[in-house]
């Protein structure tokens, strides 16, 4: 079986990440394997670079004057589609392709004139909006029917000028509804039914939802007393963590605040960029990092991690936090109550008296009590060969389909 992933980036970011542990599972079982992204070139490991910086800049400078963003770089993705040729792939799986580097008509047309088997994987919602790749904060649903007048275009991928989410969810429809061998996999139950309730992919044969894994080797609980040193915590000390690469209110921020206010005996680490503020003293800002083994610590020094985002597609530094030994607080909107268990608390509309009441109560029972739960959840929900090896499950399927169509 041949296998091509296509995404924006490889080996970096979540995506990136995920794309490159695919990538070298199918390998090392003998699957033959190709990736396509716009960040690395790696022929010899078959991995290819998509367009050129300037084709990139000039995707981004359209996209931002016409609001077209995935309709430009064509001849990029004909050089892409030649390539997809020679390989002739048994199943395509189509990542994040939001980034200025494909033109959907072209590769879409191509998967659908070759009836190639493709699975579309919803790390977010933009697959199947007429432009934005989160809604829920904005309490938009038009994407049920039929996006129009929306109020997102000077947001995520801004159009400067033009209102072109009606043209691009019919565009986007008519090309996805043209696949005859079509799977839609999301990356949690939520965004999994959301996807089901979409017309644009009304034809999908498959909806499955395949959580994001991780690679447990990494992230597992480990000893934080040279990180406590160096920030200057007890042993006794109670940290509650949150990591996001920028914070605002989508990221429950202010809710961070507020608790640092009201419970001024905890130390609160938020990791990421923060807006120019004064902090309490009680709250520790740390810039992102790539350094995995960094962040490990990081988790593991925790006694509870915070998630209150309004908008979760999967929550995967909570699945790491998890691995970690470490129980989460997390919001009750989209994806973000399916991964605690009882591994931690689910409070509703980020309300702070009960998530106090939940940060008392793991203080009260003290890590310990949660650790070993966690590790077994993180290993049963989101093992990396066990996940990955649904995807190739799937694929399967949709090869079976293509025999006997």
């Amino acid at each position: 079986m041949k296998i091509v992933q296509i995404n924006c980036v490889y080996e970096y970011s979540s995506t990136g990440r995920t794309t490159m542990e695919m990538h070298e599972y199918c390998m090392s079982y003998g699957i033959e394997s190709h990736v396509f992204c716009m960040n690395k070139s790696d022929a010899d490991n078959n991995v290819y670079y998509v367009g050129t910086q300037l084709d990139h800049k000039l995707h981004a400078l359209w996209s931002r004057i016409w609001g077209m963003q995935g309709f430009f770089s064509k001849s990029a993705t004909r050089k892409m589609v030649s390539q997809l040729k020679r390989i002739q792939p048994d199943v395509v799986i189509l990542r994040n392709l939001h980034s200025n580097f494909v033109n959907l008509p072209i590769l879409l047309g191509y998967l659908a004139k070759y009836d190639i088997p493709t699975i579309v994987v919803l790390h977010d919602c933009w697959f199947f909006t007429g432009h934005c790749t989160h809604y829920t904060a904005h309490k938009c649903y038009k994407w049920q029917s039929e996006c129009k007048n929306c109020k997102l275009m000077k947001l995520d991928n801004p159009s400067l000028f033009f209102d072109t989410s009606r043209k691009m969810f019919r565009a986007k429809k008519e090309l996805f509804v043209s696949i005859p061998r079509l799977a839609v996999v999301g990356v949690s139950d939520w965004i999994t039914d959301e996807g089901h309730k979409a017309p644009i992919f009304q034809n999908a044969k498959i909806f499955q939802r395949i959580y994001n894994w991780i690679n447990l080797k990494p992230f597992h609980p480990k000893d934080t007393i040279l990180l406590r040193k160096k920030l200057g915590l007890k042993d006794t000390d109670f940290v509650a963590l949150g990591v996001s690469m920028s914070w605002d209110y989508r990221k429950g921020m202010e809710i961070f605040f507020d608790i640092a206010e009201r419970i001024p005996d905890i130390t609160i680490i938020m990791i990421g960029c923060l807006p120019d503020c004064e902090l309490l003293p009680n709250i520790l800002n740390v810039p992102p990092m790539g350094a995995v083994d960094e962040l490990v610590e990081y988790y593991s020094l925790a006694d509870v991690l915070f998630n209150f985002s309004i908008q979760e597609t999967f929550g995967k530094v909570a699945a790491e936090a998890l691995a970690c030994g470490t129980p989460l607080i997390v919001n009750e909107t989209t994806a973000n109550p399916e991964l605690p268990g009882e591994c931690g608390f689910v409070v509703k509309n980020n309300d702070v008296n009960n998530i106090i009441s939940a940060v008392n109560t793991i203080r009260s029972r003290g890590k310990g009590y949660y650790q070993q739960m966690c590790v077994e959840r993180a290993h049963n929900l989101f093992e990396k060969d066990k996940n990955i090896e649904q995807y190739i499950a799937v694929s399967y399927t949709h090869l079976r389909a293509h025999e006997t169509g």
